[in-house]
């Protein structure tokens, strides 16, 4: 639990459409790039290797964004777990959650789904703590056939392993945007948003602390109206995550109605609804680590330049990996 008796942020997953996996070339690329800034040295062991990549490479060649598909959790919940969405990254969650039974943790789990395309369950199928006969799994959500979808991609066609044969104990329930609800402590409000089948957005609240999971989302140029409503569902947020898988640019042209949006529009919405930080999330599965890294340089750069006498906006590029503290 967070020592300040706040939240914590894990990304275990945060690309967009579908997990990718960088192939050999793209890692020999980064052995070659750090060679070649290495210049010759010699190191005394790994670790002092390790020391000198994180102080002289770039992140892109010393690290990476990662490759699995939307999952991020919310520390901070009373004896429970707290899980926004099943991408591929809740494989590797699910394998972490064991550790903590170790340590103590309750086997209670609360999912908040933005949506059911298939990036988002498709981790579902993968979770070890489905298994768990000791576990108690709670899926939230504003779609009331949350349910029909996840049995669905475990149907005997696409998975060998039936939901039936799941052992956790499940409840599904399903909330109506605007009308806020108590999880573990936790205030939660769902937001309608532009996607296909629906989208919606989440609102976190604890102590005065507030965290926005917002993706899949399209915001349109031409309706101030549902920005209106997205400032007020954003305001004053120490944390917003946010859908920036497109360059505006695409956005209004080539993927127009594609149910997504841009760091430009991020940044604006998070100025305008007064948000201390924003992680860019959902990355386009085509982009290299390089490509993130220079889009999130790129939006540093226009966060400086349309920010005027406004408080600073601290703009983050989420990794799977990357924790944040509320």
């Amino acid at each position: 639990m967070p020592r300040d008796n706040g939240m914590l942020v894990r990304f275990w997953g945060t690309r967009g459409s579908l997990p990718v996996a960088r192939p050999a070339l793209a890692i020999q690329g980064k052995i070659a790039r750090a060679l070649v800034a290495a210049g010759g040295r010699k190191f005394n062991d790994e670790l002092e290797a390790h020391a000198w990549a994180r102080s002289n490479l770039e992140f892109s060649t010393y690290g990476s964004y990662g490759g699995a598909s939307s999952c991020v959790e919310i520390e901070g919940g009373k004896d429970c777990f707290l899980v926004c969405d099943m991408g591929s990254g809740l494989r590797e969650f699910g394998i972490d959650a064991f550790r903590r039974y170790a340590e103590g943790h309750a086997r209670v789990y609360h999912f908040f789904l933005s949506h059911l395309h298939w990036d988002h369950i498709m981790g579902f199928p993968f979770f070890g703590p489905a298994f768990d006969p000791g576990a108690k799994i709670y899926i939230h959500s504003g779609h009331a056939d949350a349910e029909e979808a996840l049995r669905r991609q475990q149907e005997e066609i696409s998975f060998p392993v039936p939901f039936d044969w799941l052992k956790a104990r499940f409840e599904f329930i399903t909330h109506k945007p605007g009308e806020p609800f108590k999880v573990a402590g936790v205030t939660v409000t769902l937001a309608s948003q532009h996607h296909s089948h629906d989208s919606y957005g989440y609102r976190f609240e604890k102590n005065g602390k507030a965290v926005i999971y917002s993706t899949d989302s399209e915001h349109k140029l031409d309706n101030m109206e549902d920005e209106a409503f997205f400032e007020a569902f954003f305001r004053d947020a120490d944390l917003v995550i946010f859908d920036s898988m497109y360059s505006l640019g695409d956005t209004v042209s080539l993927k127009q109605d594609w149910g997504h949006s841009s760091n430009v529009v991020a940044v604006d919405l998070c100025h305008a609804a007064h948000a201390k930080r924003l992680a860019l999330f959902h990355h386009e599965p085509t982009y290299s680590d390089r490509d993130i890294q220079r889009m999130h340089g790129e939006t540093i750069r226009y966060e400086e330049l349309v920010r005027a006498d406004r408080p600073a906006l601290e703009v983050l590029c989420a990794y799977d990996g990357l924790e944040v503290r509320i």
